[in-house]
């Protein structure tokens, strides 16, 4: 059994470049994969559900955590097209294929960073951070990301997650309630719950 994970800082996998086509929020994107990043053979489910749920204003300054090769991120850039959005992910080769495909689909309003959760990021302050966390990874990483997605929001941000009832969507929601107090279940779609955690600060 191979010890690489798809949150592997340099994969080591051999080569395995694929073109996938989807269509999100009303719109055609053509990705390339590879092997060693996350959901490498097609777009993930809980992937679309986040993309065709998530609520970003046109002038959004927007965080997409986990970026994988981009799907997530770049819709969000199609849909804050006066905003920008920052794509972060430990995956060094993730991170080239996002970089790939923002070019691929014409989308400059986007900044692709390798970083260790949000390490690269933590100065900056955004609307809205959108992750599918790495569920592989550990409940530890997962609730970091929500910690670190916490503090790197502005007050009244969003953050936006996917994640499967049956991979921790009841302890997930019970840490984001713990840190955020205002959690709400968006949607839900074969077994995939979407919450949205708002930051208020407190008067």
């Amino acid at each position: 059994m191979s010890n690489q994970h798809y949150y592997s800082n340099q994969p080591q996998t051999a080569h395995d470049r694929k073109e996938l086509t989807a269509l999100l929020r009303g719109q055609k994107f053509t990705f390339v994969s590879d092997a060693g990043v996350f959901s490498k053979s097609g777009l993930d489910y809980g992937s679309k559900v986040l993309i065709e749920a998530m609520d970003i204003q046109q002038q959004a300054k927007v965080l997409d955590v986990g970026c994988g090769y981009g799907p997530i991120g770049l819709s969000a850039a199609k849909l804050a097209e006066h905003g920008h959005v920052t794509m972060v992910d430990i995956n060094s080769r993730a991170v080239e294929l996002a970089k790939e495909n923002a070019k691929r689909n014409g989308i400059v309003n986007v900044t692709i960073l390798v970083s260790d959760l949000l390490a690269e990021v933590a100065d900056q302050q955004f609307d809205v951070v959108l992750t599918n966390p790495p569920i592989r990874a550990g409940k530890e990483t997962v609730h970091a990301i929500f910690e670190q997605a916490f503090s790197s929001l502005r007050d009244g941000g969003e953050l936006w997650i996917v994640i499967q009832k049956k991979q921790g969507a009841p302890s997930a929601r019970t840490k984001l309630e713990e840190l955020f107090g205002n959690v709400e279940e968006v949607t839900k779609d074969k077994g995939y719950r979407i919450y949205k955690a708002t930051k208020r600060l407190q008067d």
